[in-house]
């Protein structure tokens, strides 16, 4: 019994240690630079073999479905208006070459 309380504190306190030290280590330069090729790999890793990584978005979306309804729906919108402003400029060009 006493062994398994001296590994769950440890594995708390190394927790809580490993957490303080990279909140300190991602805003230095030599961290910003570690992260950023960690990054890559996981990338290239995640492209090589064809794994889908949850995206901060996707959580996003699934922690606020109506908002993210709502953006669904405003993007449709916005892809409509920006389809009518492209035919309306052809038109438009259309009527000037004609002048």
């Amino acid at each position: 019994m006493n062994w398994l309380f001296i590994l769950t504190l440890k594995s708390i306190l190394g927790s809580i240690i490993g957490s303080s030290f990279y909140a300190w280590f991602k805003n230095t330069k030599v961290g910003v630079w570690f992260q950023r090729h960690v990054d890559r790999l996981l990338a290239w890793v995640a492209h090589r073999y064809h794994l889908e990584i949850l995206t901060r978005e996707d959580k996003w979306l699934q922690q606020y479905p109506l908002l993210a309804n709502r953006i669904v729906e405003l993007e449709r919108q916005v892809s409509i208006l920006a389809n009518e402003n492209t035919t309306l400029k052809k038109e438009s060009e259309k009527a000037k070459v004609k002048h």
